[in-house]
């Protein structure tokens, strides 16, 4: 399982995404950098597991081994030695008492001595068993439980790592949300843009035009009315755009009917309506030549869009008064609509979920721009009344500033506007921006401030409706900036049209509380000791653990380099957890280890290395790490072997059990300690947590 998340940490790391356009936002920069902040959390925690299980046999397996073969066996060999001892010394003891009392007197003196230096080596073998068997039983109740302690006490330093990385990673992680969110409102928003740019170009002719010949040609159907009903005559029909010129052929010629070819001028184009006709594939034109409207119908559906699309076709619209030129415009008309439904939607609809986000009916819409867009009685329509519902308002809204002729914010700034918006360093952008409002008409400005101040009011709202200052974004970027062509380099840049409108819902204040200095080039920003760049959001950054090795260096200097990491004790959980990780090598520790307190006690400049690696003693534990042993160091005045009574709420200090029986605590008065510095022990002491 570690062997597959470090490959799957290795592929994360060199993933690399790939971005349409020349300069990505905030939140794409975010999502970009994303795999590789995965990809270090993986790596770090997986390194800290599998040193973790390869570790176990230095901390578990080994130690309760090297007991079994050093302890065990060896007390083995001395039950083996005894009971060899003892048969030899019973058999001989057997012999002997079996001797004649009529053997020399030197034969039995000889015999008695023999015996006797057996029943010596028999106690001796059976003294030497039953001392191997007193300190076996004896030094296997820490010689055993040490190894696992000591490995329980490294797999739980691994879990608290993981946890501390978890709340690290938590702060991360809901930001990330956001920029995901964003980035799929951006999405939509502008995929919606891109189907219809992509339609129009679907349905542009594919055939180019060659000269002398006509822009298009093929046959259509003519309706003409008779005075017993109607017919439907088959022509060839040949169209000039250049000269909006259409030539009628007939086809079927009836017997005395005088029927000649047809030179019309066009006028119009308008597709049919389905609901008005029971024929499929119509569309009516207007020529110079005849009143009235000439329905013609096409062959198919394909064939009816490129006639269209070579007569400049319109789509059929609800003859509403505001799709005329004339009312298109920032006009006292326009004001009086754009107040009347920012007043309704305040009044009423200001807390509404999704409130802009949601569209309305078209029937509606077109109703309520009909009644007060009317040329007789214009804006006599009252909003405030039963009659319009807030979906209605507020997409009769949207469709009147996405119509305006010109945008709000104008095409000529459309491109400098979206230029400050890409602009990586934050407090250009928004002197950028502020520069640029001041350069837009008077009307258009006016507008652009009552829109904003509206759109801020709903904003404070976004508890109950759900709208944040960067979904607003979403909805009136397109709507009050636009491109004056249709690309899809116009499409790709519809999300820094987003991020001016945020960026104007979000600083309102400063922005209409006055004009820059200086409005005729946007504003450089202050001066900085470095310039307040966007930079993506991390997971806060921990250095790998070090494993220093210093068998010549003072624990002075390590602690003096632990605390360098995290000055005044700051940093995330994880580092201040990896410094209380105070280690030294095995090899090191298992001869030192427990003479230090002892050596401490006699030695003046040891005692003042002990006094300033005591920071480490005043509140987190001294976890043992794989590979590594932890001094056994004994806090302030417990020296004298007598530990000092803890305050109440104090949680004890657990210390990595020594690797044999520590030497007797030395009786000596302790030397007077080095004064500790203050700014390291206090920083440490007040802001790193107890741990277990």
């Amino acid at each position: 399982y570690s062997s597959a998340v470090q490959k799957f940490s290795q592929t994360l790391q060199s993933f690399q995404f790939d971005f349409i356009g020349d300069t990505l936002t905030d939140d794409e920069i975010n999502i970009a950098e994303s795999f590789k902040e995965f990809a270090e959390l993986l790596h770090e925690v997986e390194l800290e597991r599998s040193m973790m299980v390869q570790n176990a046999s230095d901390l578990l397996i080994k130690p309760l081994e090297n007991f079994r073969k050093e302890q065990i066996g060896f007390t083995k060999e001395r039950k083996k030695k005894f009971e060899k001892d003892g048969e030899k010394f019973y058999s001989m003891l057997d012999r002997h008492l079996h001797l004649s009392s009529k053997k020399k007197e030197s034969q039995l003196q000889e015999a008695d001595l023999q015996v006797d230096k057996e029943r010596h080596n028999f106690f001796e073998s059976s003294l030497e068993y039953v001392y191997q068997i007193q300190e076996v039983q004896e030094s296997k109740k820490f010689s055993i439980v040490e190894p696992v302690l000591a490995f329980l006490h490294s797999l739980f330093t691994y879990n608290n790592l993981t946890v501390e990385l978890t709340q690290d990673f938590l702060p991360y992680k809901q930001q990330l949300q956001l920029s995901l969110q964003n980035t799929r409102n951006h999405f939509s928003s502008t995929r919606e843009e891109l189907e219809d740019l992509k339609k129009r170009m679907k349905e542009a002719p594919l055939t180019c035009k060659l000269p002398g010949q006509p822009t298009i040609e093929g046959y259509l159907y003519t309706q003409e009315k008779w005075a017993l009903g109607i017919s439907w005559v088959k022509y060839y029909c040949q169209y000039e755009k250049e000269a909006k010129t259409l030539r009628m052929t007939p086809i079927d010629q009836k017997p005395g009917a005088k029927q000649s070819t047809l030179d019309l001028t066009l006028k119009s184009c308008v597709r049919r309506k389905t609901d008005s006709i029971d024929k499929r594939f119509c569309f009516d034109i207007e020529t110079n030549e005849r009143s009235g409207t000439i329905t013609l119908q096409a062959l198919s559906e394909a064939n009816r869009r490129l006639w269209m699309e070579a007569m400049d076709g319109k789509e059929p619209i609800y003859h509403s008064p505001i799709t005329k030129q004339e009312e298109m415009e920032l006009n006292e008309v326009g004001f009086k609509f754009v107040r009347k439904c920012i007043n309704a939607v305040e009044t009423k609809g200001i807390s509404t979920e999704g409130v802009y986000r949601t569209v309305g009916s078209n029937i509606q819409v077109q109703k309520l721009l009909n009644a007060f867009f009317d040329p007789k009685c214009p804006g006599d329509v009252d909003l405030q009344s039963g009659d319009w519902d807030i979906k209605t308002i507020t997409s009769s809204l949207k469709f009147y500033l996405r119509n305006l002729s010109e945008p709000v914010m104008t095409y000529k700034l459309h491109k400098e506007l979206v230029l400050a918006a890409k602009s990586e360093n934050l407090d250009y952008r928004l002197g950028a921006i502020h520069a640029l409002v001041y350069k837009l008409p008077d009307k258009n400005r006016e507008m652009l401030e009552l829109l904003i101040q509206h759109l801020v009011n709903v904003c404070e709202h976004s508890r109950e409706n759900l709208m944040s200052p960067s979904n607003m974004g979403v909805i009136f970027g397109p709507t009050l900036m636009r491109a004056q062509e249709d690309t899809v380099a116009a499409m790709m840049n519809i999300k820094f049209q987003n991020i001016v409108v945020e960026i104007l819902i979000e600083h309102f204040g400063k922005i209409y509380s006055g004009p820059p200095e200086d409005t005729t080039a946007p504003p450089v920003p202050p001066p900085r000791v470095a310039a307040r760049r966007h930079k993506p959001i991390t997971i806060s950054k921990r250095p790998l653990r070090e494993r220093p090795v210093f068998f010549g260096a003072s624990v002075e200097e390590s602690g003096a380099e632990r605390l360098g990491q995290t000055p005044n004790g700051g940093g995330t959980k994880a580092q201040r957890s990896r410094a209380a990780v105070h280690a030294v090598p095995l090899p090191f520790a298992n001869s030192t280890a427990q003479n230090l307190v002892k050596n401490s006690c006699h030695s003046q400049a040891v005692s003042a290395s002990l006094s300033a690696a005591t920071w480490s003693l005043s509140s987190p534990a001294l976890f043992p790490v794989p590979g590594r042993l932890v001094c056994d160091l004994h806090p302030a005045g417990d020296c004298d072997g007598v530990p000092k009574p803890r305050p109440h709420g104090d949680k004890p200090v657990i210390m990595r059990p020594p690797v044999r029986p520590p030497d007797p605590p030395c009786r000596t008065p302790v030397p007077p300690k080095l004064e500790q510095k203050p700014d390291l022990i206090a920083g440490t002491a007040e802001e790193m947590p107890s741990s277990v």
